[in-house]
Order: C-alpha cells, then sequence, then structure tokens
C-alpha cells in the first residue's frame, strides 16, 4: 500500500512517493498526453511535456532527500510543495484559451443565473444589508486561494500531521479533476462577457483587489468547472472524513464552500452552472479517494 505521508512513516525505497504526489505527476501527464488534440502553439506540447518532467524530478528528489538527508526537513515540505504545484497546475490550463468562441454556452447560462439572482431575489437579499454580506463573500472568496494551506495548518494544529497526505490526496483530486476538464468547456466569466449586466450593486475594497487578482492573474481558457467551488467542497468532505471526531471543522469549512459557491455566482465571477458542477466534481473526486481512504493511518506522535 502507498505510504500514508505520516510524520513518523518512514519510506521503504529509494523513491517512494505519496499517493498525493502521484496524482500531481498523473495530471501533468495528462496535460502532457492532451496537447496534441488541441490548435495550440507547437511549443506547447513540449512545455507541458517539460513541466511534467521537472514536476516529478522535484517530487523524486524531495522523496530521496527525505530517505537519506534531513528526513523531518524534507518531509514536511512534501506536505506544502504540492500547493505551489497546483499553481503550476492552474496556469497551465491558459495554454488552452481558444482563439475564438461561440459564447452559445455562456447565454444559456447567464439566463439561469438572472433567474437565480434576480428572479428568486439572490442579489437583493444578499445587498439588503448593505455593504456587510457583499464584503463577506468577496472575502470567502480572496480566501479560497488559502484554503489548502489553512486545512493543512489545521492538521498540524490538531496534531494529526499523519493526516495530510490523505488530506492533499482528496484536494488534489477535486481541484485537478476541474482543470483537467477545462479546455472542453471554452467559456467566459460573466463580469467580462456581459460586462455591466447583472452586476453587484456594492462595491468593496475586497472586491476591487478580487477583481485585480482575476484580471491580472487569472486564466482565460474556461471557468466550467468552477475550481474555487471544488477544491472548498473537497477540503470539506477531506475534514468530515479525516476528523470525525471533531467535525465542527469540517461544518465550517463546508459552510464556507457554501459561501464560496454563493460569491462566484453574486460577484459574477462564474455561472450558477460552474458552481454547481464544481460541487459535482467535488463529489465525484470523494468518491472516488475513499476506497483508498478506508484503511486509517495511525496517529502521529505529534509534530517534529
Amino acid at each position: 500500500m502507498p505510504w500514508s505521508g505520516g510524520a513518523n512513516d518512514r519510506p521503504k525505497s529509494i523513491i517512494a512517493l505519496r499517493p498525493s504526489e502521484w496524482v500531481l505527476i498523473g495530471y501533468f501527464g495528462y496535460v502532457a498526453l492532451i496537447t496534441p488534440l488541441f490548435p495550440l502553439d507547437p511549443r506547447v506540447k513540449w512545455m507541458a511535456l517539460g513541466v511534467l518532467i521537472l514536476s516529478a524530478t522535484l517530487l523524486g528528489v524531495l522523496g530521496v532527500a527525505e530517505s537519506y538527508g534531513s528526513r523531518e526537513i524534507f518531509s514536511i515540505a512534501r506536505d506544502w510543495i504540492p500547493f505551489a504545484l497546483t499553481l503550476v497546475a492552474y496556469r497551465e490550463m491558459d495554454w488552452f484559451s481558444p482563439l475564438s468562441r461561440d459564447h452559445n454556452l455562456e447565454i444559456g447560462w447567464r439566463e439561469w443565473d438572472r433567474k437565480l439572482l434576480h428572479g428568486a431575489g439572490l442579489q437583493h437579499a444578499i445587498e439588503g444589508l448593505g455593504a456587510l454580506l457583499p464584503a463577506y463573500l468577496e472575502v470567502c472568496y480572496v480566501l479560497v486561494y488559502a484554503v489548502g494551506p489553512i486545512a493543512v495548518g489545521l492538521l498540524y494544529g490538531q496534531r494529526r500531521r499523519d493526516l495530510v497526505n490523505r488530506f492533499l490526496l482528496f484536494y488534489l483530486t477535486g481541484t485537478l479533476l476541474v482543470y483537467a476538464l477545462l479546455p472542453y468547456f471554452p467559456s467566459d466569466p460573466p463580469r467580462t462577457l456581459f460586462a455591466g449586466s447583472d452586476m453587484p450593486n456594492v462595491m468593496t475594497p475586497v472586491r476591487q483587489l478580487n477583481l485585480w487578482i482575476v484580471s491580472g492573474y487569472g486564466i482565460h481558457s474556461s471557468v466550467f468547472p468552477s475550481a474555487h467551488v471544488a477544491s472548498a467542497f473537497s477540503a470539506a468532505w477531506a475534514l468530515f472524513w479525516l476528523l470525525p471526531e471533531k467535525r465542527r471543522f469540517g461544518w465550517m469549512m463546508l459552510a464556507y464552500a457554501v459561501s464560496v459557491a454563493v460569491a462566484t455566482v453574486y460577484g459574477r465571477y462564474h455561472y450558477s452552472a460552474d458552481a454547481v458542477a464544481g460541487l459535482g466534481v467535488s463529489m465525484i473526486a470523494a468518491l472516488i479517494i475513499l476506497p483508498f481512504a478506508v484503511r486509517r493511518p495511525r496517529r502521529a506522535r505529534g509534530l517534529p
């Protein structure tokens, strides 16, 4: 059985990759395989192959270093490196941005959103108390980039570092599965495609920050499904499973994930279809991972 990555577990071979690391390598390999299927710059194929080789080499070197070097330092590093590689995985998807698109998907999704925002009164309900709820939702949206590290920090704080790899397995599978689907659903966000229409009536400093982030660092290939929603819900499912004796953490993350889903639609970062699909992907990912996570790792004797 693959190594669980616990603080007291030691690799049984020269290079013992964690299951979560195999997920990353598998994803980068998948991207390298599908690049020839899309009308992309010929250089992209070699760039994807380079990312695969470099990421696999980095993870392999860390495994060797943990086996033969300062085990605690490199073991802890392997808890956090996946988040940096997830950012690389996200940026890869920008390679698949099409030169043109018909926007038929977005036109249909927009009608559903209007029924939700205006017909069902969601926008009015959110803005009924002034800037309070809009600001809260924007804070939830901006914090989603830190969901993974925050959850890992929580496990450290609970002295359950032995669960970190299993958390990453849930989190990375849900997040990367969304990334893997993006090239097949080229689409633009409502805030840009339908600028000035159905937008929030409340502008807060946090919203200005979010708009600056997505304008300068977002990708342009697709918004369906929502990775924001999928990653937040994946973190919630992981905490429910890994910390059953402390379900309050799972419920808190679940409430946060619902807030992120609402924020993506209200703020026009995504369509409601994106949010629903992101939730669905997170549930599928959890069902895929659960059979591999039935056997719980032994408790570590505290942090190194």
